[in-house]
């Protein structure tokens, strides 16, 4: 199983890297995982986007899902061979206005999640937990049923203790870092030293920051965090970057 991280930034794009938006292989299955500014351009870097088997969306803020109405135009224009005649696209269903949305006739077709729902997603396992954010967001649980690894995405939401029973043991835990650890006041997001404390308590074998601060460096990120960590092994999201998840 192997991540590509497109776009990680939080709110807004900035210096030429978009928001939220990941690709998620596992042999020829190519999952995208959020659609944020600037995903379509970035995914057209690494795969064609024809060969997307589904999408599956976290949540509906702008920064997850800005570029889902080009990606279906792109679906519905684009001269070439489509892998799916008609791409998945897997969103929650506490939202019905941007859930119908998931749907162009011919095109895509939305399916529906709640917390309790497990997914069969080609070779994935799929599970939800209802997060701590101003809109309602799903962490994801995602199993490559083949190998049993785990990859775990909070999507954005505040600390909260529960997460951590979500996220246990898993193979790679991706955290909303969108603050560092001097923040104070009210939350919807976590900070550098929260996204090591749940990966303590979850027991992860490793971590990746992610949904960044425009404003940070990640010399800084990482700097805070693997003070909280100092053995595991920890990375900042970058665009490009890839893990294998073995």
């Amino acid at each position: 199983m192997q991540l590509q991280v497109l776009g990680y930034y939080g709110g807004y794009p900035y210096n030429g890297v978009g928001t939220s938006s990941y690709l998620l292989t596992s042999g020829d299955y190519h999952l995208l995982l959020d659609c944020g500014s600037g995903a379509l351009l970035a995914l057209e870097k690494v795969l064609e986007p024809l060969q997307l088997d589904a999408v599956l969306l976290t949540h509906y803020h702008h920064d997850h899902i800005a570029d889902l109405g080009v990606l279906q135009y792109y679906w519905q224009l684009h001269q070439g061979v489509k892998k799916e005649p008609i791409l998945p696209i897997y969103g929650h269903l506490q939202d019905p206005l941007h859930f119908g949305s998931l749907t162009l006739p011919g095109v895509t077709q939305g399916f529906g999640y709640q917390e309790d729902t497990v997914l069969t997603v080609g070779p994935f396992k799929i599970t939800f937990k209802r997060t701590i954010h101003p809109v309602p967001a799903f962490a994801t649980r995602i199993e490559e049923v083949s190998t049993g690894k785990v990859l775990v995405f909070t999507a954005d939401t505040a600390y909260f203790p529960e997460l951590a029973n979500f996220a246990q043991q898993a193979d790679l835990l991706m955290t909303d870092t969108n603050f560092l650890q001097d923040k104070t006041g009210k939350m919807a997001h976590m900070t550098t030293t929260q996204s090591a404390a749940l990966a303590e308590d979850s027991q992860v074998k490793q971590l990746l920051l992610t949904h960044l601060p425009q404003t940070a460096t990640a010399e800084t990120l990482l700097e805070q965090a693997q003070a909280v960590l100092p053995n595991l092994p920890i990375q900042v999201a970058k665009q490009g970057l890839t893990i294998e998840i073995a």
